[in-house]
């Protein structure tokens, strides 16, 4: 297809936006598309081959913009807008689904996560590099949505308050044995022994996570306290009273969502309890997502897949006794904690440059970081802490664990 007739057909599908402004500039001209909004973004053309590319989706968007083929004044804007109007095109794909369900029937096949392609999926992501991700993350090293708890909260601030939310509403205690699936860089591992006393184990299947969170863990003086495990979640065993997993179900691939999930109540105590915090996509995108070839499960995180609050629901009542107690929607702090990464991420440029992260990855990264951002910000996605427990779980505290229901902090809308 000639740029000519690709720059038509995406103009001619842009004219029907709608909640945001979008100006698109080449070679000196422009083109104004959408209704008049807060939301204005402006797009300029460096190369005609990015018409092309704009036809493939999320992929072909993130791609040309690491190749430098078009900029944007703001890419979180842009994304905002484009989060706007992406249900007509959730309709879509929805409708052609049916043809593409043999392919992805053998995708599921070929490319389902087994241990060792997960390992080198986790690898292409969380084996970049630890110096890399320390530029952007906070002291603690959270790779996941903080609490900012007040307008004045830092993002150091917001991940230990994330922390200790975490810690509270498992209610652990010394003679718990806490078991934590997805170790970031050990973060809440040396949190939850130093602070609360209890026995931590802790499993990555990142070389270099576990490289980081083993020094960590060493240099707290916490060794007899907690273990940290280079495993796959599903080759674990022993029984554990508490488990929290955060945001580390987004790299389990959809094909074995059931199987965490009973993995995680297989690993339980009768008397236990788990929190999870979990990333989500609408659950009216979540069919046609999972099976389709988007930049972030390619060029971001190989392999990786949002559960919707519909899938999460389903595979607790199909797979495992738990029962849900409460969700809390974290969604807006995610909007506040990415957009702190992405000022760190651009003020460590040259440093960036020294660890040989070329321009081209920067690009790419930068992209990552707006694009997550304005999906937050406009809930095309949105992230939650779930917490569930076993049957016993209440009579360990005294009370009843029968009666789910959910509960919505009002600290978790402060944006």
């Amino acid at each position: 297809m000639s740029p000519r007739l690709a720059r038509s057909i995406v103009i001619a599908t842009l004219r029907r936006i709608h909640g945001g402004e979008l100006r698109i500039i080449e070679e000196g001209n422009e083109v104004v598309l959408g209704t008049p909004s807060s939301l204005v973004a402006t797009v300029t053309i460096r190369d005609p081959r990015a018409w092309r590319a704009f036809l493939r989706g999320s992929f072909g968007l993130a791609a040309s913009y690491r190749d430098g083929w078009w900029d944007c004044d703001d890419l979180v804007v842009l994304t905002r807008i484009a989060a706007r109007n992406v249900h007509g095109l959730d309709r879509l794909r929805a409708w052609v689904a049916p043809v593409r369900s043999p392919v992805q029937r053998t995708a599921r096949r070929v490319h389902a996560p087994t241990i060792g392609r997960s390992r080198r999926q986790i690898a292409a992501h969380y084996d970049l590099g630890n110096d890399l991700f320390a530029l952007f993350l906070d002291d603690t090293m959270s790779y996941s949505a903080g609490l900012f708890e007040s307008p004045d909260s830092t993002l150091y601030d917001a991940s230990v308050a994330k922390l200790e939310r975490v810690c509270r509403r498992l209610e652990l205690r010394p003679d718990d044995h806490l078991l934590e699936l997805g170790s970031g860089w050990g973060g809440l591992a040396v949190h939850a022994a130093r602070t609360y006393g209890c026995r931590v184990t802790t499993t990555t299947i990142s070389r270099e996570q576990h490289a980081l969170a083993t020094g960590r863990v060493r240099a707290a003086r916490l060794e007899n306290r907690v273990t940290v495990l280079l495993q796959d979640y599903r080759e674990l065993g022993g029984t554990y009273d508490k488990l929290v997993s955060i945001e580390m179900i987004e790299a389990v691939g959809w094909q074995f969502f059931d199987t965490y999930f009973r993995r995680c109540s297989e690993l339980l105590a009768p008397h236990g309890a788990m929190l999870l915090q979990a990333i989500t996509i609408d659950d009216r995108a979540y069919e046609v997502e999972k099976g389709g070839r988007s930049f972030t499960n390619t060029l971001i995180f190989p392999g990786g897949c949002l559960p919707s609050l519909e899938v999460i629901d389903r595979c607790v009542a199909r797979e495992t006794d738990m029962r849900p107690l409460d969700v809390e929607d974290m969604t807006m702090h995610y909007v506040r904690t990415l957009a702190a990464w992405r000022v760190r991420f651009a003020a460590a440029t040259e440093r960036l440059e020294e660890l040989g992260y070329d321009e081209r990855f920067r690009r790419l990264w930068g992209f990552y970081l707006c694009y997550s951002q304005g999906g937050f910000a406009e809930r095309r996605i949105e992230v939650a802490q779930h917490l569930l427990a076993k049957p016993g779980f209440g009579e360990r505290r005294g009370i009843s664990a029968s009666a789910p229901g959910r509960a919505f902090a009002a600290g978790a809308q402060h944006g």
